[in-house]
């Protein structure tokens, strides 16, 4: 979770509209007020006035600032958000900012726009570092989908081209650099060239920022010009642009943006961004750009969810003093977050923030009527006693990440195009090695073997755990099951040595199974069966076929079964 630096004095100037001296607040407050935010007070300087928050929402980057903590507070305290008019389609952009043709191949998607009359101090010029740091390597997933570059607009010569060129066709002075460079040599030699050239690393062309005297501004996602992009303490007139891959997180970074400066004082001038392409918002983008879409949601739904009986009214002054934009219908209101946020997945999304609005205290706890005893389940209590018995039997567990890659879970399983293949998908996913849910337990037990070929041979390995399976017929689509994988890695394994440790197991869980030769892609034709007990299928054994092995590097024969304990718990 992040965790970012403010300054107590810099907070409370911002917690007056008029940014004028705020009145002191006390610790006491202070701590009070970050419940708003899912804050938490981890450490206060109070001969600096240095507060340390470490923020429990990865969801909100609007609030990673010390403006968007203050604008949070400021707006729960007021009961509504001021609306900022350069949102509105109404005013012309005075700028532009054209995207050559052949950016779609590298980093297609830009957002910018100028902020004039905030006459940056040393406290907010830090404050607009750290947000810019924040957003490029959190939410920006370090720099690969936004990176944000910020210069002295006076410099800068429009309409600005965003195009790609030759490795050494273009020269500039970068930050923190006395040199004039090419861009290879900025990546080779540049620090945040080193760190972050692996983005643009197999490229032959790269992307520039360029004014209309042919200034380079930056090298995105890279550096910016020493000579443009180097903002001091006293500049007055800011220019702020975001370049990346995904347009909605590109645009949502410069809505913060643009609100952080406002709420400091800058008058925002929004830049009309042409593509050669039409994108998801047009060819012709003024950013900043308002992403927000209204949900319409069921009071009695909020009510169900928080327990307490609320009514429009309260439920309209509750998101309105969250700085939604609220109008309130028969029965249900429809809701609009503000234009910096973009985090609205669930309905529960909504009642959260409702709660929050309110106050946890607010509502009253209600205490158990009934007395119950707690217990395991059947399935705990037969995944636990599997584990005892695949200990018994010589085998090592391992606990994996239920989340993975489609690669791991299809692809190199030679599963792609199958209804063995078929995994559950995340949405609005952060990375794509953490993006499916794995429906079966051997690809976590192969990826083990993958990284253990200096241990020590023979190998037994097993899991018990948790897999999400595909259902249309199930009210979420999809199932989480529990699982049992078990796999034997050595020179001379065989069918019979994992058969006989499903034989031990099944005799002292009591089961009786049978086997049924079946083909199955990871596995050797022939050498493979389906488990089955009372006649339904309750997994699969057999010999893991060479070209999976192949594809996850695993130099050794490998034996393995897959038992649904799901399942098996439901039958005899």
């Amino acid at each position: 979770m992040p965790t970012i630096t403010i300054f107590k004095d810099d907070l409370e100037s911002l917690l007056t509209s008029d940014r004028g001296a705020g009145r002191g607040i006390t610790m006491a407050q202070l701590e009070e007020w970050l419940m708003l935010v899912k804050g938490e007070l981890k450490g206060h300087n109070p001969e600096t006035g240095e507060l340390r928050i470490e923020l429990q929402d990865s969801n909100r980057p609007d609030l990673w600032s010390c403006e968007g903590i203050a604008r949070q507070i400021r707006i729960k305290q007021e009961g509504r958000l001021k609306p900022y008019s350069f949102f509105e389609n109404k005013p012309k952009a005075p700028h532009h900012l054209t995207v050559k043709p052949g950016m779609e191949q590298v980093r297609p998607y830009v957002a910018a726009c100028t902020a004039r009359g905030f006459r940056v101090t040393e406290k907010g010029l830090a404050q607009l570092i750290q947000t810019q740091e924040k957003l490029a390597d959190i939410f920006g997933r370090k720099r690969k989908t936004v990176s944000i570059g910020i210069y002295q607009l006076p410099r800068i010569a429009f309409p600005i081209t965003y195009e790609l060129v030759k490795p050494d066709e273009v020269r500039f002075t970068p930050l923190g650099m006395e040199t004039v460079m090419t861009l290879s040599e900025i990546l080779m030699v540049h620090p945040k060239g080193l760190e972050y050239g692996h983005i643009l690393a197999v490229k032959s062309l790269l992307p520039i920022l360029r004014d209309a005297k042919n200034q380079p501004l930056s090298f995105p996602p890279i550096i910016n010009s020493r000579e443009i992009g180097e903002v001091r303490a006293g500049d007055d007139e800011l220019f702020v642009e975001v370049t990346g891959t995904d347009l909605p997180m590109v645009i949502l970074s410069l809505n913060i943006f643009a609100a952080n400066l406002a709420d400091r004082g800058a008058t925002i001038e929004p830049v009309e961004i042409q593509y050669p392409t039409s994108t998801t918002l047009g060819k012709r983008v003024k950013t900043p750009h308002d992403l927000g879409k209204p949900k319409t949601i069921r009071i009695k739904a909020i009510e169900q969810a928080l327990g307490q009986e609320l009514g429009e009214t309260v439920v309209k002054q509750a998101l309105e003093a969250y700085g939604y934009g609220v109008s309130a219908e028969k029965g249900s209101v429809k809701a609009t977050v503000p234009p910096y946020r973009h985090d609205l997945m669930h309905i529960m999304d909504v009642v959260e923030d409702v709660a929050m609005s309110r106050g946890y205290a607010e509502f009253t706890p209600v205490m158990p009527v009934q007395f119950t005893v707690g217990g395991l389940s059947a399935i705990e209590r037969l995944s636990d006693r599997s584990r005892e018995l695949m200990v018994g039997l010589g085998f090592q567990e391992i606990i994996s990440n239920i989340l993975g890659s489609p690669d791991q879970y299809s692809k190199f399983m030679r599963l792609d195009g199958t209804e063995w293949g078929r995994t559950v998908e995340v949405d609005n996913v952060m990375s794509l090695s953490f993006s499916c849910l794995r429906q079966w337990v051997l690809p976590s037990l192969l990826r083990i073997e993958a990284a253990s070929s200096r241990a020590f041979y023979p190998h037994r390995l097993f899991e018990a755990g948790d897999v999400a399976i595909p259902d249309g017929t199930h009210e979420l689509g999809s199932r989480t099951e529990t699982v049992l994988g078990a796999l034997i890695a050595h020179a001379t394994t065989h069918f019979s040595e994992i058969h006989s440790s499903l034989d031990v197991l099944f005799y002292y869980l009591g089961k009786e199974y049978s086997l049924e030769p079946m083909q199955h892609p990871s596995f050797l034709e022939g050498r493979a069966g389906r488990i089955l007990v009372s006649g339904k299928p309750v997994g699969v054994i057999g010999e893991v076929h060479p070209e999976v092995l192949e594809r996850w590097q695993i130099a050794m024969p490998v034996v393995a079964f897959d038992v649904n304990l799901s399942q098996l718990a439901t039958l005899g």
